[in-house]
């Protein structure tokens, strides 16, 4: 970025507030896709120089005149020009993402939190089931170990959680995650083909947020879904390839009084339309975000056979 033609922009733009404004011109005028963590051009803009700059997301008013040094505008237009260059969304460039109101390392070994399910883990699950009666969880697709964590800090303080994921990358990510808040002896990672090595275990709740694209949403996926792992998104033409072995297999992992919740977002239609008889519980969301079912451990072992 520090080629001759950055710097009539060097020696035009001064202030904090001159590079938010001209990152997020830039930003529409590329047509960037925004929906990992924000929504719009000028917010995006705001994460990615107050990264570059060491500062909080929440700039004070009284930093937006501030000047910036020479070298702070180089690397504010590193970052800005990473951003619509290569169409890498903002977490993976400043390794930070939000879930639940906690903050998550990611990179692109593990797919950027961005589940409606949090809003779900804030309200504890009710009222679907007793969050003090949740002593054992698993959280299976764990990816960054968002939903494990949130878990763990936010809603069932006296559970054991199993993270499990396919993707040894996830998973030591998902480590690291585990060990910023702390929850070495709350929060395990467990390398697992969705249920495979987890033969005795059972659960009182069990998460999952597995990858439910099909072959179309793939092909019309934006730029800035390509950085992210495949593994975490493709899920066979229809989007279930593995919805339907979790709905098979869940039962045998569930307690009497277990509860199932799965993310399968678009492929919702489908799935219902695969599973005519199954009574799914679809979970509204007052901040958006649909395709989330629940079912009892009692509603699977029913359904047993039409599974």
């Amino acid at each position: 970025m520090q080629d001759k033609t950055m710097e009539p922009i060097i020696d035009e733009l001064h202030t904090l507030g001159d590079f938010i404004r001209w990152g997020a011109s830039q930003f529409n005028k590329a047509q960037l896709f925004f929906g990992h963590g924000t929504d719009n051009a000028i917010d995006e803009a705001i994460v990615l120089v107050s990264h570059a700059l060491h500062l909080p997301p929440e700039i004070p008013d009284i930093l937006w005149h501030a000047r910036l040094t020479y070298s702070e505008k180089l690397a504010v237009l590193e970052c800005l020009n990473k951003r619509v260059q290569q169409r890498i969304p903002a977490p993976y460039i400043t390794h930070e993402a939000w879930f639940a109101g906690l903050r998550f390392y990611v990179d692109q070994r593990v797919l950027i939190p961005r589940s409606p399910m949090a809003e779900l883990i804030e309200q504890r699950i009710e009222p679907w089931i007793d969050a003090n009666r949740v002593k054992q969880m698993l959280d299976l697709c764990t990816g960054s170990g968002c939903i494990a964590i949130a878990s763990a800090m936010l809603a069932f303080p006296y559970a054991q959680i199993d993270a499990v994921d396919v993707s040894s990358e996830a998973l030591e990510v998902a480590q690291q995650n585990i060990k910023r808040y702390g929850l070495e002896q709350r929060v395990q990672t467990v390398y697992s083909n969705l249920f495979s090595s987890l033969a005795g275990r059972h659960y009182d709740l069990i998460i999952c947020n597995p990858p439910y694209a099909d072959a179309q949403e793939m092909q019309a996926m934006p730029d800035e879904y390509q950085h992210e792992p495949r593994i975490g998104l493709e899920a066979g033409k229809d989007g279930l390839f593995l919805v339907g072995q979790i709905l098979r297999e869940a039962a045998q992992y569930l307690t009497p009084h277990g509860v199932l919740i799965v993310e399968v977002g678009l492929s919702q239609t489908r799935l219902i339309e695969q599973y005519p008889d199954v009574p799914f519980t679809w979970i509204d969301f007052q901040r958006g975000g649909e395709g989330v079912f629940l079912l009892t451990a009692e509603q699977l072992q029913l359904q047993e056979s039409k599974l």
